[in-house]
């Protein structure tokens, strides 16, 4: 079987030293779309060296390390095709807010192995850590197509109530052509987001866009638009994807505010408001 999930759970977890540095993040928050006006103030915080603030999905890329899904794929007792492999989604709790400038230690491992029937889902988390103490943690949840069915636990069924009632805020935000060739600078090189020729192969017309790059644009948003600017009110930021972006499209992200956070729906607008993120839930103070 590709995937042993008790050899994966037992694996001792791998443990690393991460840095990054304001370069990282203003690289970063450019590559989510920051900086548009150039010169406006509630830009320049993530531009700008002197008034730089970290929006918490950086960690996400700090220390320009893989991603989770690639981590969780190198891990003992996973041996899948990666042809079959999906991001189903990423949760981040922020355990206080990430310094512009650091050194931490990363800890990652498979923190869970769920048996959908026809899929199985492997959970990666990374923990970081600095001098300090804990800083955030990771889950990536990673789709493999065709590797279920051993009999293993099904792991948890449920995912939010719809949000209803309309929108508190409606926002769009433009993907710019060369959004993934930017974003991928941070540090996931898939050629899925660059090589039109390897995108075909991978079933879809032209490259797509990082989900993770989506996630942070959305993330921009919300604390732009409901939290007024503040990065420093997030506490945790979960979400599945549900489909693709292409670069030069726009994303049309839907806000309900609740009593302690804000849920949150993101669709492409040229593709008649084609799912893009769901069941997304923005923790904050």
């Amino acid at each position: 079987m590709p995937i042993d999930a008790a050899k994966a759970l037992a694996a001792e977890p791998r443990t690393g030293e991460i840095s990054w540095s304001p370069k990282d993040v203003q690289l970063y928050h450019l590559g989510i779309g920051a900086g548009v006006p150039a010169t406006d103030p509630d830009e320049l915080r993530y531009t700008l060296e002197s008034r730089l603030h970290v929006l918490p999905s950086f960690a996400t890329v700090a220390g320009s390390g893989s991603p989770g899904v690639i981590s969780g794929l190198s891990m003992p007792g996973v041996d899948v095709d990666l042809a079959r492999v999906l991001h189903g989604g990423q949760a981040l709790t922020l355990h206080r807010p990430i310094p512009v400038q650091g050194t931490a230690t990363a800890t990652g491992r498979i923190a869970a192995v769920h048996d959908k029937g026809k899929a199985a889902v492997l959970v990666m988390r990374t923990e970081v850590a600095d001098a300090d103490g804990p800083l955030w943690t990771n889950d990536a949840q990673i789709f493999v197509r065709g590797e279920g069915g051993w009999g293993g636990d099904r792991g948890p069924f449920a995912r939010p109530d719809p949000p209803t009632g309309e929108p508190d805020r409606i926002v769009e935000r433009p993907v710019r052509e060369d959004q993934a060739l930017l974003y991928r600078l941070s540090g996931d090189y898939n050629p899925l987001h660059a090589d039109p020729e390897f995108a075909k192969l991978a079933g879809f017309d032209r490259p797509i866009l990082h989900g993770l790059c989506t996630y942070g644009m959305t993330l921009k948003a919300v604390v732009d638009t409901l939290l007024g600017g503040d990065v420093t009110r997030v506490r945790s930021y979960a979400t599945r994807f549900a489909g693709v972006v292409y670069p030069g499209e726009t994303l049309r992200i839907r806000m309900w505010r609740q009593e302690d956070g804000v849920r949150v729906a993101v669709s492409a607008v040229e593709r008649d408001d084609a799912p893009v993120l769901a069941d997304t839930v923005v923790e904050h103070t």
